[in-house]
Order: C-alpha cells, then structure tokens, then sequence
C-alpha cells in the first residue's frame, strides 16, 4: 500500500496565507530550516502538508511509496513536524540526544509536536532536520 499523500501543484504561499501572523512566522521559520536541509523548496502535499525533497522506500513487507523527505502541517495547535528519519532503530540514541535539548515538545514515533517555536531551541531543530534528512538519505539512497 503507498503513501495515500502526494505532492500537489497547490500554492504554499497561499495556503500559509490562511495562518494568523505568529503562526504564519513560525512556518516561514520551519521552510528556511527545512529547505536549507533538503535544499528542495516547500511543495504541498495533501491539503495541509508541506513537504520537502521526495524519497522512494520500500519495506521487507512489500509496501513501497513516496514520501518527503521532511515536512511539516500546521495543525489548529501545534505544529506537526515530519521526521522519517529519526525513526530508524540505529537513529534512536542520535534522536534521543537532540530530543533531550530540544525544549517544549512531545514526540510520537516520527513525528515532533510543537506549539510554537519560542518553546524550542531552533538550532537544535535544525539539528534533528539536518539528522532526519541524512538518515533517510543513507537509508534510501
């Protein structure tokens, strides 16, 4: 079964459009991170996904699809950040490290809830995208 979210020819900026301004500045924070880790620029995927860079997997069960690289959604609130690539068993102290000064925040099994970036170290964020990207990259190549 593939990734049911595809990339779309949606406007980005027309979309962040909708966001009130300090939501709107913190996901123009979070394109310049995640552009300047992928160096892909920001792409729709869905209705409220913006994804950057695209890789193939393809898992020992036969599943196989295309994702982003990263991503992130602004959710009503929080932001929902994309991490694939700190998912992988051999990722997991790396991850746990940056998680550990990462600030305010909850952590699913790839995916990094934020309520706004004054809450976190956005240096240690780009660390973990720049991790993430590396990681699927190195998986997927």
């Amino acid at each position: 079964m593939a990734n049911k979210t595809q990339p779309t020819s949606a406007d980005v900026t027309a979309f962040l459009d909708q966001l009130e301004p300090a939501r709107r500045a913190d996901a123009d924070r979070l394109i310049a991170i995640m552009s300047a880790a992928t160096g892909e620029p920001p792409v729709l995927w869905g209705s409220s996904m913006i994804g950057f860079g695209r890789y193939h997997y393809r898992y020992p069960t036969g599943n196989e699809g295309d994702s982003s690289l990263v991503g992130f959604a602004p959710r009503k609130s929080e932001f929902s950040i994309y991490l694939m690539g700190a998912y992988f068993p051999d990722s997991a102290a790396r991850t746990a490290e940056l998680l550990g000064r990462l600030g305010k925040h909850r952590m699913g099994k790839a995916c990094l809830y934020v309520r706004k970036l004054a809450d976190i170290d956005e240096a240690v964020l780009r660390d973990l995208v720049d991790f993430s990207v590396v990681e699927l990259r190195r998986h997927y190549p």
